[in-house]
C-alpha cells in the first residue's frame, strides 16, 4: 500500500482540557469520512503525538481546511495546547511484527 502519506501532529497541553476529549474523538470520526484517511494511531506521556495517514498530499490539504477541523485547530491554538508541531512525511516502506 505505500507509499502514503503520514501526519505527525506532537504537542504539550494546557491544564484546561474542558471539551478537549470530545473534540478529540470528533475530529477522528470526522477524519476517517475524509477522502483518502488511511487511519490514526495515539500516545500520550508528557507529549502527545498523533499520527494520522493519508493516501495523497491532496487529501492531507483537504483535511486541514475542513471547516469543522479548522474550529478544532483554532480551540487547540486558544486553549488546549501550549506548544504542538506538525510534519507530513512520506512513507516509503513499512513492516511490522506480531507475536503468535
Amino acid at each position: 500500500m505505500t507509499p502514503y502519506y503520514a501526519v505527525i501532529f506532537s504537542n504539550t497541553q494546557t491544564d484546561d482540557l474542558q471539551g478537549y476529549a470530545e473534540m478529540a474523538s470528533a475530529m477522528e470520526e470526522l477524519a476517517s469520512q475524509q477522502a483518502g484517511y488511511l487511519g490514526m494511531e495515539h500516545a500520550r506521556e508528557e507529549i502527545g503525538i498523533t499520527i494520522s495517514y493519508w493516501e495523497t498530499l491532496e487529501d492531507i490539504r483537504n483535511w486541514k481546511a475542513n471547516l469543522d477541523h479548522q474550529l478544532a485547530q483554532d480551540m487547540g491554538k486558544e486553549k488546549w495546547y501550549s506548544w504542538y508541531k506538525t510534519r507530513i512525511c512520506k512513507v516509503e516502506r513499512e513492516y511490522e511484527f506480531h507475536k503468535s
